[in-house]
């Protein structure tokens, strides 16, 4: 199990606080300094079944210098998303959990957080 986070974010310090309390053997990444590539971000979204839109935290400073919020939210435009994503990724929405069993969840809640936990 790895979980990106940023250690400023209440929602992952939150999230590693629940791991620890239920004894859960996991990875941590700051992705913000150890940047994710295109690869590990499509990777990532297809564990997630999310598309790169999903992830996207669409309030940063950085979304709307590139004015995210009038990209094209289509197959044709994913590649430019998962670009945006890995150049900028204080984009990326946090924590992410990767699963043992091969999935992953976004874990912004305690539910997620166990639900990851769970597989």
């Amino acid at each position: 199990m790895e979980i990106w986070i940023n250690p400023a974010c209440s929602k992952c310090r939150s999230a590693i606080g629940l791991l620890d309390a239920e004894g859960a053997e996991y990875t941590v990444r700051r992705y913000l300094e150890d940047v994710p590539s295109e690869d590990e971000i499509r990777d990532v979204l297809g564990r997630l079944r999310l598309e790169p839109w999903d992830i996207t935290r669409t309030q940063e400073a950085v979304a709307k210098e590139l004015g995210l919020k009038e990209w094209a939210r289509d197959e044709a435009t994913q590649g430019r998303w998962i670009k945006a994503l890995a150049e900028h990724p204080k984009l990326i929405q946090r924590p992410i959990i990767t699963a043992d069993d091969g999935t992953a969840v976004i874990g912004r809640t305690d539910e997620a957080v166990r639900d990851a936990l769970s597989r």
